[in-house]
């Protein structure tokens, strides 16, 4: 008998986490979605607008680089 009744919990949580499932697929089929197309283009834009300043296109100077190392190694 208690095999029957693991069966029939087991059954009754599959149905509540196929439901949460079917909630949550419903909430994102129903969100507004931005066109690929149309991001990209943005992303290209901002981009070039901001390519002056980026320091991965334009490098850092040697003065203003807060990563540089303050000390040289010294072997004894």
């Amino acid at each position: 008998m208690s095999g029957k009744m693991c069966s029939g919990s087991s059954s009754s949580g599959s149905v509540v986490q196929a439901q949460k499932l079917v909630d949550q697929l419903q909430l994102e089929a129903g969100m507004e979605r931005i066109k690929i197309s149309l991001t990209a283009a943005d992303l290209v834009r901002y981009c070039q607008e901001h390519r002056r300043s980026d320091p991965l296109l334009t490098g850092i100077s040697a003065s203003s680089n807060p990563f540089k190392d303050k000390k040289t190694c010294t072997l004894l």
